[in-house]
């Protein structure tokens, strides 16, 4: 297997630090600390170049909070230059791991996202399914053939292991000076119990986890077979048209997962589902012919839109930023069947 060898040169470079600034600040300009770092831009940065290449760099404490979206996450939030580092890591090493990463893995990655993985689902259930075809004797056009093993891992990012994570990247990062900076990353936790865990928020963390499973990745694409699978960060889903096929893959996959990742599958969440069910996916409920959200998101927007107007209302955003967020839910909404929830939440006439 090829490594990669004189990294940690590259990654402290001006010019990967300039362009980790520019991802880092993207859509915060306006923000206060943004700001007074870009007052003085070029000596912030040699600094940050100064204490990187002498090895004395130490992220600053994190900051928690907690959203609901609808579930509650306690997210770690970072400096903004303790982000910039972030970035200038992931800069390194995304081309490297870009390489071997299975195309059906669409979390945090360029040309992904939550709508590719919902079109290549639609894609698979034709395939399960013989393009639609129903069961015996029904006459509901959704009652089609076809089965979903719907899972998530318990507790996830609090679960992931350092070590692990850590000999993961040593298969293929052969640089010490990276794989040092990459611990004190990690170390900076607020959650950290015995080397476990990454903070929710951490743009490392996000990149890390497709890292930890692209492990599960290459064991259910290459050791158990399986054709029709789909992973966004922790929750996958496998179709097959027989059971008892998934039956077997779930037992296995939940072996794989505490042998060698020390994680599991969460038992309440993982079930094997009939397609003419509809699989609770990305926020949306899918059927063969047709796609909802779930009740939660749809508990969600609602609690958004009166977030939005109060902000509106108060001068907080202004008419043109509550405009794209209105529209940037349409668009996200037209990717299933909503044309009616919209109409009824005033959003078209």
């Amino acid at each position: 297997m090829k490594t990669y060898k004189k990294l940690y040169n590259k990654l402290c470079s001006y010019e990967n630090l300039f362009e980790a600034y520019e991802k880092a600040k993207k859509n915060k300009n306006y923000l206060p600390y943004v700001a007074e770092f870009r007052k003085n831009l070029k000596n912030n940065l040699k600094i940050l170049q100064f204490e990187l290449t002498n090895k004395i760099y130490t992220p600053k404490k994190l900051k928690l909070f907690i959203i609901r979206d609808p579930k509650t996450r306690k997210i770690c939030k970072s400096s903004f230059k303790d982000r910039i580092v972030h970035h200038a890591i992931v800069n390194i090493l995304e081309p490297i791991y870009e390489k071997i990463f299975i195309y059906d893995s669409y979390a945090s990655r360029k040309n992904k996202g939550q709508h590719k993985a919902l079109k290549r689902f639609d894609y698979f259930k034709r395939k399960v399914s013989f393009n639609g075809k129903k069961l015996k004797g029904v006459k509901d056009n959704n009652y089609v053939r076809g089965y979903c093993l719907k899972a998530d891992i318990k507790k996830y990012f609090d679960n992931v292991d350092h070590k692990i994570l850590i000999n993961i990247l040593r298969k293929k990062i052969n640089d010490n000076n990276v794989i040092l900076l990459i611990k004190k990353i990690l170390k900076n936790n607020l959650n950290l119990i015995k080397n476990k865990s990454m903070p929710l928020g951490n743009y490392t963390s996000q990149f890390f986890a497709n890292v930890y499973l692209n492990e599960l990745d290459y064991f259910i694409k290459h050791k158990l077979k399986a054709k029709y699978y789909i992973r966004y960060v922790d929750d996958f889903i496998i179709l097959n048209k027989n059971k008892n096929v998934l039956e077997f893959y779930k037992e296995e996959i939940n072996k794989f997962l505490k042998n060698n990742l020390k994680i599991e599958l969460h038992q309440d969440k993982t079930k094997i589902i009939p397609l003419h069910k509809g699989i609770k996916f990305l926020g949306f409920r899918i059927f063969y012919y047709f796609k909802l959200f779930k009740e939660s998101n749809i508990r969600q927007i609602k609690r958004n839109l009166a977030e939005w107007n109060y902000l509106f209302k108060n001068n907080v955003i202004s008419k043109e930023k509550l405009k794209n967020k209105i529209n940037g839910w349409i668009a996200h909404a037209s990717h299933g069947n909503n044309y009616n929830l919209i109409k009824k939440l005033f959003l078209i006439r």
